[in-house]
């Protein structure tokens, strides 16, 4: 079936917020004389994560951890960051190509729609996206593939309809469970080794145009998911 629409991912994809992300926890750590451990710090699902990060630097402080003002420094930090944020290498090019072949744009992310619709908005991005569909409007957060299925049920389209791009294997996992095809571009902190379950793995949104992406997937229909941006350039 014809691809109508395109359904991309947030963090990490769009934008580099997983790298904010750590960067704030790594600079709340050190504001104790501490340094964080990176290993294990990104969790195998979307949603809020950071409650056992809190538990974590508490318990290594100790009694004289404060967690009220832990959270407003790091979220002020991080902040700041965001504010610095453009959007990935190679994202606008595929959003401007996109419009001009007539494709419908969405997000679904495992965020909630304050963080996302800020980050769009100061991007100058969010007009671009008919739907957005977030993390506080279902009951479960990727892998399960709520948020994809809303995303759809707004666009009012069917799975073969939509593509979605992915940054996490757990992403990638939640649209094939919501019956799409995935692009994963992996962000700097996944272990591209856990993508094989994507229909074409790139490294970056500049390695293929977004023609050169459709038609890669075009060329895979029916084929095992798995293709990266070497073999996509193939004849």
């Amino acid at each position: 079936m014809t691809v109508k629409a395109l359904i991309f991912d947030f963090d990490g994809l769009l934008m580099d917020t997983e790298t904010t992300l750590l960067e704030s926890w790594r600079w709340e750590w050190r504001r104790h004389g501490l340094e964080l451990d990176p290993a294990g710090f990104f969790a195998d699902h979307g949603g809020d994560a950071n409650e056992p990060r809190y538990a974590a630097l508490a318990a290594t402080v100790g009694p004289a951890y404060d967690r009220g003002s832990s959270h407003t420094l790091r979220m002020a930090y991080r902040a700041e960051l965001n504010a610095a944020l453009a959007p990935a290498p190679g994202i606008v090019g595929w959003l401007d190509r996109a419009a001009e072949l007539g494709l419908r744009l969405a997000v679904a992310s495992s965020s909630p729609v304050t963080h996302v619709g800020a980050m769009l908005d100061r991007a100058g991005l969010r007009a671009r996206f008919e739907v957005l569909a977030t993390g506080e409007e279902v009951d479960a957060h990727k892998p399960d593939p709520a948020v994809y299925l809303l995303t759809l049920q707004r666009l009012g389209l069917p799975a073969e309809e939509a593509v979605a791009f992915e940054d996490t294997a757990h992403g990638v996992a939640a649209a094939h469970a919501a019956g799409l095809r995935c692009v994963a571009v992996p962000n700097p902190h996944a272990d591209h080794a856990r993508f094989t379950a994507a229909d074409l793995l790139l490294t970056s949104a500049v390695d293929l145009s977004l023609d050169a992406v459709m038609a890669a997937l075009a060329g895979h229909a029916g084929r095992p998911r798995r293709a990266d941006a070497a073999e996509a350039r193939l004849p």
